[in-house]
């Protein structure tokens, strides 16, 4: 059983916003290739990557702080030398959330022949992959399970396990599981219902999924319908703003819930205006949590607040664009100091150990790409609202804290 990463993590990105300067240039003069290096993008000094994120469009409020984590990793190798003597740039585009403009910015950055691979935070690149895959031009980031099979395409995880959340839930003292969701759009449903599967799988028993828009639905009537169906668990593949709402409701009707959780809002700059409402939720988290510090995160946020100082560190997309371009200059380091498209897919398919500097548990990018990602941390809500706490560092799927190494 596995679970869309992208849709994990956007269940809500088009109604959960800060757009990041970026301290890399988007250069569009033809760049000469380096001496006995003819590939894309590359010169004697630089190697030029192209970015698509989705700065408009459905989604794009979520995404907005990606880019700035992205500038904070390339700023970090390049005050290091770079990469064997080149610093990586970028040129930008925006595909705002669309698979056709993905198709048509990712195409006008490839006929250029100046990009030498593609870093991707966005949910439209299902418009260009054909394209990528033929061309043996490198992709790196977001990924669902379906894209799987494009041997170009690099994530750290391209599925979660739902079995986690369930095993999250059994240690609170859940039982019953009800599961909120907006909107009716296809993949939301499925996603539901895989969740659903999952529990049941595992011993928790689930009810019918409530459908809940804030705008046109009644937050006490989900409550009740809960309490009427015996839940004791609510799972949201919702806004924070529709889940805060619900949970408001189940509060007043003293409905007393063991376990909830959010499958997003993980962002400081939500608490000021919802952290009060969804004191006690807990979210889950794919990376290593702000809060449980440690050298990584160190160097994460002081990497931030000097390549991208106009963002707030402690947001998830933003820790997501550091994590995908940690993952590229991997493969431009395998590469080696002459890189070739294929070398840098060969040499990163073979990673067994990939863990972004300590930020992520370490990821076999063999066979990442068929094996969902099953050990993650949870965070919490404060009584007060007014922070997150670590709730797990490290749950996994079958109920133990996994490996350290």
């Amino acid at each position: 059983m596995r679970t869309n990463f992208v849709m994990t993590i956007l269940c809500s990105a088009a109604m959960i916003g800060l757009v990041g300067a970026t301290s890399c240039s988007d250069r569009r003069e033809a760049q000469q290739p380096a001496a006995g290096c003819d590939s894309p993008g590359v010169t004697a000094d630089e190697i030029t990557i192209g970015l698509v994120t989705a700065d408009t469009g459905a989604g794009s409020g979520a995404l907005a702080s990606a880019r700035s984590g992205v500038d904070a990793r390339l700023g970090l190798a390049n005050d290091g030398g770079g990469v064997h003597g080149r610093k990586i740039v970028y040129r930008w585009r925006d595909d705002a959330s669309s698979p056709n403009q993905n198709a048509q910015v990712v195409g006008d950055l490839l006929r250029s022949g100046s990009v030498f691979g593609l870093l991707s935070i966005t949910t439209a690149l299902s418009g260009s992959l054909d394209t990528t895959s033929a061309q043996g031009v490198p992709v790196v980031g977001l990924a669902v399970a379906d894209w799987a099979r494009y041997p170009n395409l690099f994530a750290y995880a391209y599925n979660t396990s739902p079995q986690t959340l369930g095993r999250y839930i059994q240690r609170g003292g859940g039982t019953k599981v009800g599961i909120l969701t907006t909107g009716s759009a296809v993949s939301v449903l499925q996603s539901a219902d895989r969740f659903r599967t999952a529990f049941e799988e595992i011993g928790l028993s689930t009810i019918d999924s409530i459908a809940f828009s804030s705008g046109a639905d009644s937050p006490l009537h989900v409550a009740r319908r809960l309490a009427e169906a015996g839940a004791d668990t609510l799972v949201g593949l919702t806004s924070p703003d529709d889940f805060a709402a619900v949970i408001a409701a189940a509060r007043e009707t003293n409905l007393n819930l063991a376990v909830s959780i959010s499958l997003s809002g993980y962002s400081r700059d939500m608490l000021p205006r919802l952290g009060r409402a969804l004191a006690g939720v807990t979210i889950p988290v794919y990376f290593r949590p702000f809060e449980a510090g440690g050298t990584a995160i160190d160097r994460y946020r002081e990497a931030m607040i000097k390549y991208a100082p106009e963002t707030q560190p402690e947001q998830e997309f933003a820790m997501y664009g550091y994590i995908f371009a940690d993952l590229l200059l991997r493969g431009l380091e395998g590469a080696g100091e002459c890189p070739a498209r294929e070398t840098f897919m060969t040499s990163l398919r073979k990673v067994r150990s990939f863990d972004a500097g300590g930020l992520v548990t370490p990821v076999d990018l063999t066979t990442n790409a068929l094996i969902p990602l099953d050990c993650y941390a949870f965070v919490r809500v404060n009584r007060t609202g007014t922070a997150f706490q670590v709730a797990r560092e490290r749950l996994c799927a079958d109920d133990t804290t996994g490996s350290t190494g």
